[in-house]
């Protein structure tokens, strides 16, 4: 009973491994959309987040399989509802990074190159999605906890950003219109930030039972 319940919770691993791949493809095609100007690209963004929304029914259905069809122990329940409370911050990633390419295809082809740190932001976002859910799978609560502490990185360009998007309005008000947009995106980056730095906390919560909420 045990070996077949050891096999569901590998498995289970993998889908959350697959979901994050897939929001990270999708932060990924949004950011290279945001610097090329490929309104093609921001479009494929859309349809990985369907995927993303299935990939959550997925898991959460082979969760509550675990939860009533086994005897998990305390480890193991912090676990699967960890993964449970993970996939909801995956799942806002991947709408996170469709709305920042909806944003995209009315920015008629200008690109982020104009606005600073931007480009740093996705890349550190992208970064924090990706080792939440390495740290999860490797139950690495060090990994986890950087992936937190990277949340202060972001939060930094996001300010950075902020402060230089008002200078550019004041300086030059008829780019207002996209300004904005431009702020609008940066803020979607930061909220991607906040939902991996969740999904670490969570990773945390698995391993020691331990959450900062509670």
């Amino acid at each position: 009973m045990r070996s077949r319940f050891d096999e569901q919770l590998s498995i289970l691993n993998t889908e959350m491994i697959e979901m994050g791949a897939l929001c990270e493809e999708a932060i990924a095609l949004a950011s290279k959309a945001l610097t090329t100007g490929d309104v093609t690209l921001s479009e494929n963004v859309s349809a990985i987040s369907s995927d993303i929304d299935h990939k959550e029914r997925d898991i959460e259905a082979r969760c509550m399989k675990l939860l009533l069809q086994q005897q998990p122990v305390a480890r193991d329940l912090r676990q699967i509802s960890a993964a449970l409370k993970m996939i909801t911050d995956m799942e806002r990633i991947g709408d996170q990074a469709e709305d920042i390419a909806e944003i995209i295809t009315f920015l008629d082809g200008r690109t982020a190159e104009e606005t600073v740190h931007i480009c740093d932001m996705a890349a550190e976002t992208i970064s924090m999605v990706t080792d939440s859910v390495d740290a999860f799978v490797k139950m690495d609560i060090g990994l986890a906890k950087a992936v937190i502490t990277h949340d202060d990185k972001v939060d930094e360009y996001f300010d950075k950003i902020k402060s230089s998007l008002i200078k550019m309005i004041a300086r030059s008000p008829e780019n207002g219109e996209y300004l904005l947009d431009m702020l609008m995106i940066a803020k979607y980056f930061e909220r991607i930030g906040d939902h991996a730095t969740n999904i670490a906390e969570w990773v945390i919560f698995s391993v020691t039972g331990e959450h900062k909420d509670s």
